[in-house]
């Protein structure tokens, strides 16, 4: 059983002392240049414990940045299009940074200038008061919410919000609070969603009144305010819902909406008028707008951004990185590098295998693969000792519980790879040389580097081996399929709050193997789904050991992906952008603080 917390409560235990572990991943380009990237160091004070806000905390408008004015139109460079605008959909990083502009949610993340987290009432008064041992939680919402039709926001549209991610059509969101109201098997008790008129019964979730909600679970979910300040749980008004059309147009809530958008090219976002900056403890609404454009590549955007030139001056970019082979044109120029950021990210490469492929059935297969791959080189194709450190784990250094010396593939201790070892691996499990294995990567130029190392790696080995491309912007889509035809790919996850559960469940638990969820490798192990079971019920710092354990057994026993590398972040902005940080929360630029200097 979880603990008892009241919203004041620190709620997640401080992070393992890591130690000052020297930074090993480094690529060619970047060797000659100081290193001032991050260390795991940083990584773990990102872990810090996080609170629950009360009233106070989550009343607006939130704190003035200093210096800040209004108007003119920032302008964003990203590469491609969002995932999902649909909050429902929502479980990516770009959609996720892109919906504090937009969307709004019961609660929300507020961060001080530390990076020091607390979970407040975005559209309730407060993060929630909790009752019953942790089963019930009831939120208020507060006075004057409307949508940016006028539109007034009341208990029903919070009711319908969380309804209608039980309908089918929606799959690529999360699932936590629906898993805890209804079980995993959670579309059963509403097929349809609210659709047909059917609604869940008052004892799950109940609206009283205009203004209450009130979730009642089967067992005690202290970490409901985090999982609600995730961006898939931001409302949707029932009377604004179009279904699957809602992905390209939905309706907004935040300081921003929607005036124009070209799906694939460019989106415009003006001011929503029918934003109170009173109800708003987190957003600001400094800028006139937002011009995204959606076809700028990685290396076209760090060339305009450290040339600052026109309009380049109100630019910045919004969840890809700086080109690696330009990062010492960055680091080295001090008026450059001056408005550059650079945090340690959530998120954890790692080599996933379909364990659903028949080559990839057999565990000495995954263990040769994950012995070859070169980690040192795929870092170097993600920024060097800037894009990321090798990763022994799949639990990552933001994490608490988070072990520096957890290595059992010597991915650390051989950062080139192992091909020796792994080719004896290969010959005892027999396999035969020009076996056939489909690697499965994203259109982004890291990915499209890294496609080419492990596609060397896998040659090397005997394996015949074939590249599949999928479009950056529906690759989570593609591979989440439970049948996907693809033997193996990278793919990154991150913590959705500070504790392990949110990085083990998801992606490891066998019993949420689902089409468009989050366990790509399709384990399902009954001992990892035993130990999550056994994890969940526990305290955090009775949990720690038990989620240890858990991660020991997904990584030396089932091994169903091979951990590559810890990520990091280095972004840059044009010269006339004010309020330029780097958010511990959202992992990129804080897109909550911005203004233009000169507007």
């Amino acid at each position: 059983m979880k603990p008892l917390r009241s919203r004041s409560v620190r709620v997640i235990v401080a992070a393992a002392a890591v130690g000052s572990l020297a930074l090993t991943g480094c690529s060619n380009n970047d060797s000659n240049t100081k290193d001032e990237s991050k260390s795991k160091s940083d990584a773990a004070a990102q872990s810090k414990p996080v609170t629950y806000g009360d009233a106070a905390a989550s009343t607006g408008p939130a704190a003035e940045v200093p210096g800040a004015k209004p108007g003119g139109f920032i302008n964003v460079y990203m590469e491609s299009d969002m995932s999902h605008l649909d909050p429902a959909q929502i479980y990516v990083s770009d959609a996720g940074q892109f919906s504090n502009l937009i969307h709004r949610g019961l609660t929300n993340w507020k961060e001080d200038k530390d990076g020091n987290l607390t979970v407040v009432g975005d559209l309730a008064t407060d993060a929630g008061k909790m009752s019953d041992g942790g089963k019930t939680w009831t939120y208020t919402l507060k006075d004057g919410i409307k949508d940016a039709t006028g539109n007034p926001i009341t208990s029903a549209d919070i009711r319908h919000t969380i309804e209608r991610m039980y309908a089918k059509f929606l799959f690529d969101g999360p699932t936590y609070v629906q898993n805890w109201l209804s079980g995993n098997d959670y579309r059963k008790a509403l097929p349809d969603g609210p659709y047909t008129g059917k609604s869940l019964p008052d004892t799950v979730l109940a609206t009283p009144d205009a203004k209450t909600v009130v979730f009642k679970f089967q067992t005690p979910q202290g970490d409901l305010p985090q999982a609600l300040a995730m961006p898939g749980y931001s409302i949707v008004p029932k009377k604004g819902d179009t279904k699957e059309k809602y992905d390209k147009a939905p309706v907004s809530l935040g300081p921003y909406k929607i005036a124009e958008y070209k799906s694939g090219k460019s989106i415009k976002l003006v001011k929503n008028t029918n934003w109170d900056p009173k109800t708003d403890a987190v957003r600001k609404q400094y800028p006139d707008g937002f011009n995204f454009t959606l076809t700028v590549d990685q290396g076209s955007q760090t060339k305009r951004l450290i040339a600052d030139q026109g309009e380049a001056k109100n630019a910045i970019q919004f969840t890809d990185s700086v080109e690696p082979t330009q990062i010492k044109d960055v680091i080295s120029n001090a008026g450059v590098k001056a408005r550059a950021v650079m945090g340690f990210q959530p998120y954890v490469w790692q080599m996933t295998f379909n364990l659903d492929s028949q080559v990839m059935k057999d565990k000495k297969v995954r263990e040769a693969i994950t012995r070859a791959i070169p980690g040192k080189r795929m870092i170097a194709a993600d920024g060097g000792k800037y894009g990321g450190e090798l990763a022994g784990g799949l639990m990552g250094p933001t994490l608490p519980g988070y072990d520096p010396n957890y290595d059992p593939y010597d991915k650390v201790k051989k950062p080139n790879g192992d091909l020796e070892a792994a080719k004896k691996l290969l010959e005892e499990a027999g396999i035969k040389k020009g076996t056939k294995l489909t690697y499965a990567y994203a259109t982004a130029p890291r990915s499209q580097k890294q496609m080419v190392i492990i596609k060397e790696v896998l040659g090397k080995l005997g394996f015949d081996a074939q590249a599949k491309e999928i479009e950056r912007s529906t690759f989570y889509e593609q591979i989440g399929k439970v049948k996907n035809p693809y033997d193996l790919y990278m793919t990154g996850w991150g913590q959705d709050w500070p504790s392990p559960s949110t990085v083990i469940t998801p992606v490891y638990d066998g019993t949420k193997i689902s089409e468009g969820g989050s366990n790509y490798s399709h384990i399902n192990d009954a001992q990892v789904n035993e130990g999550i079971q056994k994890a969940l019920a526990l305290p955090p710092t009775e949990a720690a050991k038990e989620w240890e354990k858990v991660h020991h057994r997904i990584v030396e026993e089932v091994l169903p992906a091979g951990p590559v590398y810890y990520a990091k972040q280095i972004q840059l902005s044009g010269s006339n952008i004010g309020g330029l940080r780097y958010s511990t929360e959202a992992s990129y630029i804080d897109i909550n603080n911005l203004f233009l200097k000169n507007p």
